[in-house]
């Protein structure tokens, strides 16, 4: 059977190095962007240039409608999803909770959290034993932040997060007798754009000698862990939240 994945937020960062190294693993791979398509088309040719199956799909996992429409694209073009992997995410710029609008607020759960939910219910539905599906892997992206908090700074994003580490834990739960393995990855600092979107272009180099092992960490790293939890050597895991953090 062939494997197939759809990695969200897949055309930079953490998200593009998951989809070159599941290619690599022989993975066919969906990567989802929801508006720099330049970024998502170049992911696809680098892995066709190697010899891998991938296509582009364009979606805001915020919203439902836009989810839907996504994996119904996968399905016609790559076959039956065989592993998701929840990347897509936002950071804003650093604030205090006083200083907070809802309006951030609402963009940040949206994408972080409503976004994550509607793409694995989408998954289930495909992937579980109870709708003929043959199982599979989610693997969801969750921070270091969730166990931090991020005073000062992103309160609100890592709040997000440890809503995805409780989503992880009770999904994982619920159709782990359906063939279906549901993991999260909590990174910690990473040098990635992340940062800059966040207004701290810098923070990955200035933060770093507060990191135990005194460096960020790079994309490649946190991706060879989803792919693990998406493999077969991650058979019997499930509902964990593995920190890839350099002992943050």
């Amino acid at each position: 059977m062939t494997k197939v994945v759809l990695i969200t937020g897949g055309s930079r960062g953490i998200g593009a190095a998951t989809a070159l190294l599941a290619a690599r693993r022989g993975y066919a791979v969906a990567v989802n962007y929801t508006a720099n398509s330049l970024a998502a088309d170049e992911v696809v040719r680098l892995i066709r240039a190697d010899g891998g199956v991938a296509m582009t799909v364009q979606a805001d996992v915020a919203n439902e409608s836009d989810v839907v429409a996504m994996f119904k694209k996968v399905d016609a073009k790559l076959g039956r999803l065989t592993a998701l992997v929840n990347n897509a995410g936002v950071v804003d710029q650093t604030s205090r909770v006083e200083d907070m609008t809802l309006e951030r607020l609402q963009r940040m759960f949206a994408v972080n959290v409503f976004g994550s939910f509607l793409c694995a219910r989408e998954a289930v539905r495909r992937m579980s034993t109870r709708h003929g599906g043959a199982g599979g892997a989610i693997v969801n992206m969750s921070s270091a932040a969730a166990r931090l908090g991020s005073p000062g700074q992103y309160v609100d994003y890592a709040s997000a997060k440890g809503a995805i580490d409780t989503f992880t834990t009770g999904l994982a739960k619920e159709v782990a007798g359906e063939g279906i393995r549901v993991n999260a990855v909590r990174p910690g600092l990473i040098a990635t754009e992340i940062h800059a979107s966040g207004g701290l272009p810098n923070r990955a180099r200035d933060l770093a000698p507060q990191i135990p092992m005194q460096r960020a960490g790079q994309a490649e790293e946190i991706a060879e862990a989803i792919i693990w939890l998406m493999s077969d050597n991650a058979s019997y895991t499930t509902g964990a939240l593995l920190d890839v953090a350099g002992g943050r």
